[in-house]
């Protein structure tokens, strides 16, 4: 098929452009679905429910604790199941930013937590950095980091 004064440069062109197009929407779709995993993560996370938590990170999961410790998936939904509940316990995401990079999504941002612990008071801020893969159709967790914010 022959296209009056369309030259090869200018068919490579428009390829480009047309597959740009539509990486550039799977990336908006990835974007939409990461964000709302965090914030899943951080509701189930209030809520102690550690199926939802559990569905959201992969089984080699490594998290790096804000005070710098290393727990795997197991010793960190021991943790949250075994910690009390409370109703002032808040985790709320400040600020959320997603990349996609071939096929990987980095989620970064700020969160305050607030609750009581040993029967004081606290509210922190933390930024995290966590890294998301597809497997099986599915996002999933595989590298968790929080550092806090002490200014």
């Amino acid at each position: 098929m022959k296209f009056p004064g369309l030259t090869t440069l200018g068919l490579i062109a428009l390829i480009t452009i047309a597959v740009s197009s539509v990486s550039a929407q799977q990336d908006s779709a990835t974007i939409t679905k990461i964000v709302a995993m965090e914030k899943a993560w951080n509701q189930a996370f209030k809520l102690r429910d550690t199926k939802a938590i559990d569905s959201l990170l992969d089984d080699s999961i490594v998290l790096v604790n804000d005070d710098g410790s290393l727990m795997s998936k197991a010793s960190f939904l021991a943790a949250v199941h075994s910690s009390g509940s409370s109703d002032d316990q808040q985790v709320t995401p400040e600020s959320i930013n997603v990349k996609v990079i071939h096929g990987v999504a980095i989620a970064t941002g700020v969160f305050r937590s607030k609750g009581t612990e040993n029967g004081k008071a606290f509210v922190r801020r933390n930024r995290f950095a966590d890294t998301w893969v597809q497997k099986n159709d599915t996002w999933v967790c595989v590298s968790a980091s929080a550092t806090p914010i002490l200014h």
